[in-house]
């Protein structure tokens, strides 16, 4: 008889090792327990194995590419989500491969398991132009507005993670002469980004004017919160942008045809810091990226910046303004017809 032991090894993974021993961040446990909650239900609705039931011997090579199949087709999820499922189910499997030997041979075909390939998109982001609009559409007079573009001018001065801006905490501020905010990013890293004396600025006012003593030590106190003067979600931010998205589309030059996340802000940031000339070892730095390669992808992103390169070096080889038309010459179009008679 089987033993039911696949509970006991998730509720380790998800609740000891994942934030105990590799120190994952509460939005990379969410992700991975989500790819988990998915799996179970797989299990219970196509192999009619419910969660108490599951053995170890259960999760083999065959019923993992079931799985990421049934993501796929049956949820209609993209590929790179079913990626980022696999990435959370060999990372279990690496985990729980040394506490359950008797399955290594299965766990090694699991971890064979490569990902799909996939289209990369080119990363979307707003001109400079469009970036200016989105950021006017505040009504600045009234003091929700005046958040919401504090918010927005933040998000895009220091190229923050949603998540980075809503963990922000008034302590993380240095507003004097030469403005740095401080960062807590993926992987518990730190970083001190500058921010311009604009958004110091707002900074001030917002903190001057939209705080309030609700108990807690100033430099304790969230930067952004809501209505009830609590902190700030990833929804609340995606639903402030979304409705200056919807005003600024109302505007001749705002012809923007993808959705805008807080993420693109992001993007943006760091494709015009790369048209400013900035090198992109210093962009890596200023997003958090480990790895220069990550950042490279705004350099395919940023097309303007190649096409002028291109025009810098571009020679005229041609000896004339116009083209030669090859009818005129007869001894070429004889040869030319003369091919296909062959």
């Amino acid at each position: 008889m089987k033993k039911a032991d696949l509970p006991y090894y998730l509720t380790n993974f998800l609740g000891k090792y994942l934030h105990g021993e590799k120190n994952f961040s509460r939005n990379t446990i969410q992700s991975y327990s989500v790819t988990f909650k998915l799996l179970l239900s797989f299990f219970e609705q196509t192999k009619a194995i419910t969660p108490e039931r599951l053995s170890m011997e259960d999760l083999t090579h065959g019923t993992i590419i079931d799985f990421l199949n049934w993501i796929e087709f049956t949820r209609n999820c993209t590929v790179s989500t079913r990626n980022q499922r696999l990435v959370a189910i060999h990372s279990f499997v690496r985990f729980v491969q040394k506490q359950s030997p008797e399955n290594l041979f299965e766990f090694q075909k699991i971890l064979n398991i490569p990902d799909k390939k996939c289209v990369k998109t080119v990363v979307p982001f707003l001109t400079g132009k469009e970036m200016k609009i989105l950021l006017s559409m505040p009504d600045a007079s009234i003091r929700k507005g005046f958040r919401d573009m504090a918010i927005m001018a933040v998000l895009y001065d220091s190229a923050a993670r949603v998540q980075e801006i809503i963990d922000l905490k008034v302590k993380d501020l240095r507003l004097d002469k030469l403005a740095v905010i401080t960062l807590h990013g993926k992987g518990k890293k730190t970083r001190h980004v500058p921010i311009t004396e604009k958004t110091k600025k707002l900074l001030e006012s917002h903190l001057q004017y939209g705080l309030s003593n609700n108990g807690v030590s100033s430099g304790e106190r969230y930067v952004f919160v809501n209505q009830r003067k609590q902190q700030l979600t990833r929804w609340g931010i995606s639903y402030i942008i979304k409705k200056y998205v919807g005003l600024a589309k109302s505007c001749d030059d705002f012809d923007v045809r993808f959705p805008i996340t807080p993420h693109v802000f992001r993007h943006s940031k760091s494709v015009h810091l790369l048209q400013s000339g900035v090198n992109l070892i210093y962009i890596r730095d200023f997003l958090g990226h480990s790895d220069c390669s990550t950042t490279q992808i705004y350099a395919k992103a940023d097309t303007e910046t190649r096409r002028k390169a291109l025009e810098a070096v571009y020679v005229d080889i041609l000896p004339t303004t116009e083209l030669p038309d090859w009818s005129d010459d007869k001894n070429l179009m004889d040869f030319l017809i003369s091919l296909g008679r062959q």
